[in-house]
């Protein structure tokens, strides 16, 4: 792995902070809980739950650039005494707390010490001994306890005064630091008090028996005969792959905005929503063209598909149950990335409201991608090719078993890729010996993957040339006029105004190749149309979420591919601000309830990228990544190709050794 040697000018605890959209540094961030703390407000059981930046409301020009720096950070608390979630915004440079609102009826995410914390309680927990006793366990210590998010069981899980909870699965090592998730201690089911931090009831649906195969991808015990390896050694032949920038890379990094060729945007981070994207612009001719003002992950969900005890309820929501902030790797245990990087630091709370710093928690590099455009004149023999190139701005998330990368890609054709990368670890269930799994597949002897799904939507606040966009869905049909389609093969495209808000859940449809095209009707191209982005989805997957379940009221995003809304500052999540352990229907369905005209206006899409999971034996033990996701492309947003004028590669950068010895005009042929 290379890495570049400037200092990262990530502001941190104690840095200035030169931008509104800066994320708060870490000074910051205590600050605003030393102000709530030292209040009236505050109490000896108030925990902090996010502190982030409170953005400042868009401006007409949708750019702060030369605008006075005002600090405000939004403050989202929890007093398990009282049940009771608190919002705050409070002003870290007057030192004042400018709102505060009780939010009832609400439960919060996870705090940080919920995801250590219960682990240790379970382990002492009587009743949960005696249930693994009866499985042949006697060292407790070699338990891995997940705290996985309540789900929702039913109305027992929220009455006034009811504890926030979770319930915890357990799964067994067969030494320190082996692969637990190989051996799921199936049907025992744990309810946890996080408020007193105890365990209230053991459900235990009866033994089944560990499985009896270990799962290890570690070369500490994959190597280990008596493991049952399922390679004895590495593979030969892998030479390495090295990627240099002798002249650097070519993006530049000023805090947190970056410049990359005609690209201009700024990297935001919060607890929340980890990795953000704001300020997207791009250079046309000496023009700069904002394309998009802030783009996010806004909500994921992973609903099982499966009915037996263990499994039915495992419906997490990873963002707005956890927090992908909070679960965000630090990127140097390993080649996440690869060639000339830059990171940039990630800073979080405590429920103390002490900073934490995640060092490393985004990677940005350029990538080769392969051909850009190529023409070869076959008659001159003349040919004109051009790399395209990328800017990548990534994250990884480990949420439990699962690891979710979020990758933001720039090409130098002025397209946006996002991707999801989802790795990891299969969450597990053991079956009796002879016994096939009705609701999933068998990865391994007595053990198996249940069906479930990912969805993942984005928020993407667009800016097409300005705040006044129209949204047209864009249908490719056969000539209707059989006048005018006498040869059977004519068709066209037909483009239909989503017209308010009523009319903004939207379906692909893959038998017209569907896509979705934001459109600037007060600017036009060269052609005289307007100029537009188009979003086009990579793959779409069937929703297996049925009406009726829990979770199909509490995650309705995902029963739609598109939604498009009215910009509004306070909706921000596609599922709710507050969805853990409740069934009501929050979110996307509210957001459009007002059915707000959405022509000519300041739009918002919501994007739901879903993967559809039947696992493999070969997903075993660690889930090679599976890819999910989104482009947006120019579409008459320029009046030719805008990577035109991309250099050609040097010769050096193009040779091969099989034609090292070719004159030049026969290597640049082959190249």
């Amino acid at each position: 792995m290379t890495m570049d040697s400037t200092v990262l000018s990530t502001p941190g605890a104690g840095d200035s902070v030169s931008y509104p959209l800066d994320p708060l540094s870490g000074a910051e961030i205590e600050t605003a809980a030393r102000i709530i703390t030292e209040s009236e407000y505050g109490t000896p059981t108030l925990k902090f739950v996010m502190i982030q930046l409170a953005e400042p409301d868009k401006t007409p020009e949708l750019t702060f650039a030369g605008a006075e720096v005002s600090r405000q950070a939004f403050v989202t608390m929890y007093d398990g005494a009282a049940k009771m979630i608190y919002e705050a915004v409070v002003d870290v440079v007057a030192g004042t707390i400018d709102a505060w609102k009780a939010v009832p009826g609400r439960f919060p995410s996870y705090l940080v010490e919920h995801m250590t914390g219960v682990e240790e309680k379970v382990r002492q927990d009587p009743r949960w001994q005696e249930a693994m006793r009866k499985r042949g366990v006697t060292d407790f210590s070699l338990a891995m306890i997940d705290p996985w998010p309540a789900g929702y069981y039913g109305q027992q899980d929220h009455y006034d005064n009811s504890p926030l909870i979770c319930r915890p699965l357990t799964f067994m090592r067969a030494a320190p630091s082996e692969h637990g998730y190989a051996r799921p201690v199936e049907g025992l089911i744990v309810t946890f008090d996080l408020d007193a931090m105890e365990v209230v009831d053991i459900e235990d649906h009866g033994v089944v028996p560990l499985p009896p195969k270990a799962g290890n991808y570690d070369p500490r015990f994959m190597f280990d005969p008596d493991n049952r390896p399922a390679f004895t050694h590495f593979r030969d032949g892998v030479k390495p792959i090295e990627i240099t920038q002798p002249d650097g890379p070519s993006f530049t990094v000023d805090g947190w905005n970056v410049q990359w060729q005609k690209w201009s945007l700024r990297i935001g981070f919060n607890p929340r929503e980890g990795l953000t994207i704001h300020e997207v612009t791009y250079t046309d001719r000496g023009e700069t063209r904002p394309i998009l003002y802030r783009g996010s992950l806004s909500e994921m969900v992973v609903p099982y598909g499966d009915s037996s005890p263990t499994h039915w309820n495992k419906n997490v929501f990873d963002m707005g149950e956890v927090g992908m902030g909070f679960s965000a790797n630090p990127l140097t245990l390993g080649c996440d990335c690869l060639g000339e990087i830059h990171y940039f630091d990630g800073t979080v709370n405590d429920s103390s409201g002490n900073a934490v710093t995640i060092p490393n928690a985004i990677c940005m590099h350029e990538e080769d991608y392969g051909i850009s455009w190529k023409h070869t004149d076959f008659r001159t023999e003349e040919v004109e090719v051009r790399r395209s190139r990328r800017l990548v701005i990534s994250m990884i998330c480990t949420v439990g078993n699962y690891e979710y990368g979020f990758f933001w890609y720039f090409y130098n054709d002025a397209s946006i890729e996002v991707e999801v990368k989802l790795s990891g670890v299969l969450t597990t269930g053991s079956i009796p010996e002879g016994e096939l799994p009705r609701w999933g597949k068998m990865v391994a002897p007595g053990i198996y993957g249940p069906n479930h799904q990912h969805f993942f939507n984005f928020r993407l606040d667009m800016s097409i040339d300005g705040p006044g966009n129209s949204v047209y869905e864009v249908d490719s049909v056969p000539e209707p006029d059989p006048a005018l389609n006498p040869h059977k093969n004519a068709w066209i495209t037909q483009d239909t105004l989503v017209a308010s808000e009523a009319e903004g859940a939207r379906d692909w449809n893959w038998s017209t190749g569907r896509y979705w095209k934001v459109a600037n009707p007060s600017k036009v191209n060269e052609l005289g149309a307007p100029t537009a982005y188009k979003l086009t989805p990579k793959e779409v997957v069937p929703v297996m979420v049925q009406e009726g379940s829990y979770i199909y009221d509490r995650a309705r995003f995902v029963q739609h591919n598109l939604w498009v809304t009215k910009y509004d500052p306070a909706e921000m999540f596609a599922a709710g601000d507050y969805m853990y352990q409740s069934a009501d229907v929050q979110g996307l369905p509210e957001f459009i309830a007002d059915d707000a005209p959405l022509e000519d206006t300041d739009v918002v899409l919501w994007y739901t990228v879903g993967a559809h999971h039947v696992v493999r034996p070969e997903d075993w033990p660690v889930m090679p990544c599976a890819y999910a996701g989104f482009h947006l492309k120019p579409v008459g947003f320029f009046d030719g190709n805008p990577a035109l004028d991309l250099p050609p590669s040097p010769p050096a950068a193009c040779h091969s050794a099989h034609h090292a010895g070719l004159p030049v005009a026969e290597r640049a042929r082959e190249s």
